[in-house]
This record gives structure tokens, C-alpha cells and sequence, in this order.
């Protein structure tokens, strides 16, 4: 446990930064599984709809620093070949 007053809230920013990053990260992974269904379901509109989604969440998680922007472009790439495979 810190006893300096700066340690004490690095502490307490770590863990508010910390619950941020998680909670971005579920929100992506969420919107991710859910265009992976509509992919899988073959539902053009609703691939369509999640496909936006999903490119929103990953450019939003790249812009807050979750994601690396060049895995962020391998991953928009991918859903963007599954997306066009499905027309």
C-alpha cells in the first residue's frame, strides 16, 4: 500500500483508467461477436447494420489507445472481405 500522496493517486487513477479500458474493450468484443453472428446467419442488412457498428467501436478503441491502429486495419480488413463474400 502507497504512503506518498502521489503514489496513493496513481493508484486511484490506475484503477478508474483501468475500469475504462475494460469497459471499452467488452463493448468492442461485444459488437465484434455480434457481426460474426449476423455473418454466420447469412442475414445481408443485419451484417450490414453490425459490420458499422463494429468499424466504430474499433476505430473509437484505436482513438482512446485499447488498439493498435494497425490491428484495427487488419481487423476492418477482415470483416470487410467476410462482408463482401456474403453478397
Amino acid at each position: 500500500m502507497p504512503n506518498i500522496k502521489s503514489a496513493k493517486k496513481r493508484v486511484k487513477v490506475s484503477e478508474s483508467k483501468g475500469l475504462r479500458n475494460k469497459m471499452i474493450k467488452t463493448s468492442l468484443k461485444t459488437s465484434l461477436k455480434k457481426y460474426e453472428a449476423a455473418i454466420a446467419s447469412g442475414d445481408k442488412e443485419a451484417a450490414n447494420a453490425t459490420y458499422k457498428e463494429a468499424v466504430k467501436k474499433i476505430d473509437k478503441a484505436v482513438a482512446k489507445g485499447i488498439l493498435h491502429k494497425n490491428t484495427a486495419a487488419r481487423k476492418k480488413s477482415r470483416f470487410t472481405r467476410k462482408l463482401n463474400t456474403l453478397a
